[in-house]
């Protein structure tokens, strides 16, 4: 009996830690960025878009991805179809439009267009990050040495 009780136990807590955890604006993603020094994984996505609804359940489902978002990426998906509210210049006529946003909230490159399985985001998120992280220390280095 304690053993099923146990594997319950660590069944609902495996369960629970693969949730992915997603900004509840715009505004609060780049807060979020800003004070964790973290990029931004941002996406514009519709509820009734067939390949929006793919990338969600078969990519942004995905233990690996989830885990790594949650790592090392603020995430926030805004829904056009809910009327989410987000800065002009990241609208594109088609979606899902997934962008990666350093931790100011400005793009880092143009959006990837439409889904994207889970291997081959989990390569993007790698060179984003990398990416970022470089930025980041030449942000740093620059400022340091802009204040001898």
């Amino acid at each position: 009996m304690k053993k099923i009780l146990l594997s319950l136990i660590l069944l609902i807590s495996a369960l629970s830690a693969a949730e992915l955890h997603v900004a509840n604006s715009f505004k609060d993603s780049v807060a979020k960025a800003e004070n964790s020094e973290k990029p931004i994984l941002f996406i514009v996505s519709r509820h009734t878009c067939r390949y929006c609804v793919i990338l969600e359940k078969n990519t942004l489902s995905n233990a690996q991805v989830i885990d790594r978002l949650n790592k090392d990426f603020i995430t926030y998906i805004a829904y056009t179809d809910d009327g989410d509210m987000f800065p002009d210049e990241y609208w594109r006529p088609g979606t899902p439009a997934i962008w990666f946003l350093d931790d100011q909230g400005r793009a880092i490159s143009e959006p990837l267009m439409g889904a994207i399985d889970a291997a081959n985001l989990l390569k993007v998120l790698d060179i984003v990050d990398k990416r970022f992280k470089k930025q980041k220390k030449m942000d740093k280095y620059n400022y340091t040495r802009s204040k001898l």
